[in-house]
């Protein structure tokens, strides 16, 4: 193996290829060709804070990433989210190490202190210093079978504290600690004899164990200059010598005067093996088999034969520094200065290369999860970026393994489609989303067909898990979801392409994410991989529509023309997940949404526009009467003026009371028990516009004037009646101008409200399942706007609807950066598979 990676590298040819006719675009280097097909990885996901990210480190549940800001930041690999901030250290965390067991983690940098940390309860364990002044800490590493730590440090040495002496060495004297010494530069006597004291060092802590490395644990001239990278090397049984035993940790180093150093630990003594020497500095090592590849300055990467002791290449990789260097599976990832990562192969022929960070890549670590590898990048443009680079491991299934990140990739090709509803321009967009909703479900098991309506309107989406089990005593669920979106109109305020999903800081960013592709595509693997499990005890259907966002035209008409399909009078219940928390913390489940009667109103004359010089005070004006009638509808109170508006709301009960009562003992939800009963109980009217027929000057008496107002309804208002009496209730003040203008009235939309049953079975199991997922009880809440569709199943199924709403209330739904938290789609699905295998089939009762 050894040898024929050898004979790969000492045959590889360096081309010098134009930038401008690479295959990779315009680079950061001169560019060696590649024989591998370009592979740019996905990108999983990103995180941004306020300071350079200099150092990386994961554990089997966590990623930690060392700041500029003397802190180190936690975040949770399952969900992206920041779980914790690990404070202490005095200056920047220059580097971090994890334990192979992942249960230690080792942070160091500039207050040349080495802090040791408990990777799963994230306590400090101790804090470690050297009776020297060390200068910034480089290089951490950690030897699991010596249990000792190395230090590289600034002041070119070497030193190490052997964890099982580690208690011989605590001390409570803080006095020689480093930020308590005399400073040369910050103590030293000035001009006049005056004396500057040393700056504080912020954050700075002590753990309860605090050490003292001894004198003789050190190496002072490890190197003739800096000591920047360290890396643990266990040899192999070929390559063990009379300086190097097999199978045993012995130490690397790279330092500033280009030197690779081989250190052997020998009766508590770090020895020197053998050297080997670069032209320029080592910034940056890792060791895979028998080969060293070190990142050198001035872009250089060098690859040395450890066995044989001798440089196989020095190939130039980058244009800039190469900061970093990262060995996973049969790859080799280099980070430089400029921002890029290449990928390579063993034997260093390049297969990709990418812009990763705005500025310097500072770390790069590559780790296997699972059935995934991940390559994980921090830069000085404060981020961190985890990249899936499981092709790095040819024995893998490439494919995405069926759980979360098959959720997430599934999630990035639905958001793509930009399916506008009521936009000819996105027809055919919306069609091919459809079609890809339909193959989808297809490939999970589940019957799916596409249900047309007519060609104006996009087709509706049909699918259906049958039951697992041979007993067919189980429920049937439909869910109701819909495809289409609002345009990202403000695309200049989308901090990433609105059509491109993109996770940052534990959310997902993208136009439909929350609103409702995200929701539906939880519900749809719920479904899928209780089938795939052979658990699936309901039979689950999916109704899918595309023109929500535009009054469900056309929805209506293609159920009830599916209706043998979709077997209506088999349907115990209805859900949906089209609607958000009332603040970022507390969930919820909904049982009640408004109704909505959508009218235009025109007033129009027989005479052309006027001039108000001319024809002013002659004539009845349009707008004079459309002002007049407008201000019929209300009170000064604000109380709408239609006959028998309010007769067929109902009383508040004292159950629904509490429900309310529940939600503004919330702390966090800043709302009154009056204001949420406005909002969500009681009916409504809004003018929205006022227009004349076109644009005109300040001198023109407009001929027409259209005004659109809308009415929401809440339950027991009957939409048809409420809208025929405000429809005739215009028309009868309209009569009392005795005006020689016209009065037209369109009614564009309606749907009637929705109100279920918080104490039914299905609210009952949801609240189970919301509880479970979340350790919190739901808070019940109802919600002003109107879902068309939900009243029309309730109706044409006899079967009662429950909602669980899925986002938070700052996802911005219909607004710019449109986003849905990573934990809440996971949370969602987990919720839908307890539901749809706990919630029983309907009775009378319910």
């Amino acid at each position: 193996m050894a040898n024929a990676i050898a004979a790969s590298l000492s045959g590889l040819k360096i081309e010098g290829c134009s930038r401008a006719g690479t295959p990779f675009g315009d680079d950061d280097s001169p560019l060696i060709k590649s024989t591998e097909d370009v592979s740019i990885p996905r990108l999983v996901h990103k995180w941004k804070n306020s300071k350079s990210v200099l150092s990386l480190a994961v554990s089997d549940n966590y990623l930690f990433a060392g700041t500029e800001g003397n802190v180190i930041l936690v975040y949770d690999l399952e969900y992206f989210q920041e779980v914790a901030v690990l404070k202490g250290h005095g200056g920047s965390i220059l580097s971090l190490h994890i334990s192979n067991k992942k249960r230690l983690l080792f942070s160091a940098g500039s207050d040349s202190i080495l802090k040791i940390w408990d990777t799963e309860t994230l306590q400090e364990l101790y804090s470690v210093y050297s009776v020297y002044d060390i200068g910034d800490i480089f290089a951490v590493q950690y030897s699991e079978s010596l249990q000792t730590v190395f230090l590289g440090c600034q002041n070119a040495s070497i030193q190490w504290c052997d964890l099982t002496t580690i208690d011989r060495h605590t001390s409570a004297d803080k006095s020689h600690m480093p930020g308590n010494r005399f400073n040369k530069f910050f103590n030293s006597t000035g001009p006049g004899g005056n004396q500057s004291r040393a700056p504080p060092s912020t954050n700075l802590s002590v753990a309860k164990a605090l050490i003292e490395l001894p004198y003789h644990n050190v190496v002072p001239y490890a190197h003739n200059g800096y000591v920047y990278c360290l890396i643990n090397y266990r040899p192999s049984t070929h390559i063990a010598t009379s300086s190097v035993e097999e199978n045993r940790d012995t130490l690397l180093s790279g330092g500033g005067d280009g030197i690779v150093n081989w250190w052997v630990m020998r009766e508590g003594k770090l020895v020197k093996s053998r050297s080997f020497a670069n032209q320029t500095s080592v910034l940056s090592m890792t060791a895979v088999d028998t080969f060293l590849y070190c990142g050198l300055t001035d872009g250089a990467v060098a690859i040395w034969d450890l066995d044989a002791g001798q440089l196989i290449r020095s190939i130039q990789a980058h244009k800039a520094d190469v900061l970093s260097i990262s060995a996973l599976g049969s790859c080799i990832f280099s980070g430089s200065a400029t921002g890029y990562i290449r990928k390579w192969s063993r034997e260093m022929q390049l297969a990709a290369r990418w812009e990763s960070h705005d500025g310097l890549i500072l770390s790069t670590i590559g780790v296997r999860r699972g059935d995934r590898a991940l390559l994980f990048t921090g830069g000085n443009d404060n981020s961190v970026v985890m990249w899936d680079i499981t092709d790095a491991f040819p024995e893998l299934d490439q494919n995405l393994s069926f759980a979360n990140d098959q959720l997430l990739a599934s999630l990035s090709t639905f958001v793509s489609f930009r399916t506008i509803s009521g936009s000819l321009d996105t027809k055919t967009e919306c069609r091919r989303c459809a079609s890809y909703l339909k193959r989808l479900l297809r490939t999970y098991g589940a019957t799916a067909e596409l249900i047309t309506t007519d060609d104006k309107h996009n087709p509706v989406v049909y699918g259906r898990f049958s039951a697992n089990s041979e007993d067919k005593s189980g429920s049937t669920v439909l869910f109701y979801g819909h495809y289409d979106i609002v345009a990202a109109s403000d695309d200049d305020r989308w901090e990433s392409d609105p059509y491109l999903l993109s996770g940052r800081n534990g959310y997902l960013h993208g136009r439909g994410v929350s609103d409702n592709k995200g929701p539906i595509l939880a519900a749809v693997f719920a479904a899928a991989e209780l089938y795939q499990e052979k658990k699936l005890n309901a039979n689950v259907v999916f109704l899918i529509e595309g023109e929500e966002e535009s009054g469900s035209v056309g929805f209506q008409t293609a159920v009830e023309k599916s209706r043998a399909m979709i077997e209506p009078d088999k349907v115990d219940w209805v859900v949906l997940s089209n609607s958000y928390w009332l603040d970022d913390k507390t969930p919820c489940l909904n049982y009640g949404l408004r109704g909505l009667i959508h009218l235009t109103v025109e007033i129009s004359s027989d005479l052309p526009d006027l001039h108000s010089g001319v024809d002013g005070g002659i004539h009845r004006e349009p707008l004079m009467d459309m002002t007049k009638l407008l201000s019929k509808l209300t009170d000064d109170d604000g109380r709408v003026n239609v006959p028998g508006f309010y007769e067929p709301v109902r009383p508040i009960t004292d159950a629904e009371e509490a429900l309310y009562e529940q939600i503004v003992k919330n702390t966090s939800i800043h709302l009154l028990k009056d204001q949420l009963m406005a909002r969500w109980r009681l009916p409504s009217l809004t003018i929205h516009a006022v227009q004349v027929a076109r644009a005109t000057n300040q001198t023109i008496i407009p001929h027409k004037v259209t005004a659109t107002l809308s009415v929401r309804t809440v339950p027991d208002q009957d939409t048809d009646t409420i809208s025929t009496s405000l429809q005739g209730f215009l028309v009868s003040e309209f009569g009392k101008f005795s005006s020689p203008n016209h009065l037209s009235i369109k009614l564009n939309k309606r749907a009637d409200a929705w109100l279920g049953n918080p104490e039914n079975d299905a609210f009952k199991t949801l609240a189970g399942a919301v509880t479970k997922a979340w350790d919190i009880e739901p808070l019940y809440i109802r919600e002003g706007g109107t879902i068309p569709a939900v009243r029309y199943l309730e109706k044409i199924f006899d079967a009662p609807a429950a909602q669980l709403p899925c986002g938070q209330s700052s996802d911005h739904a219909h607004l710019d950066n449109e986003r849905i938290r990573v934990v809440n789609l996971y949370n969602a699905k987990s919720i839908w598979k307890a539901t749809f295998n706990e919630l029983p089939p309907r009775t009378t009762s319910s």
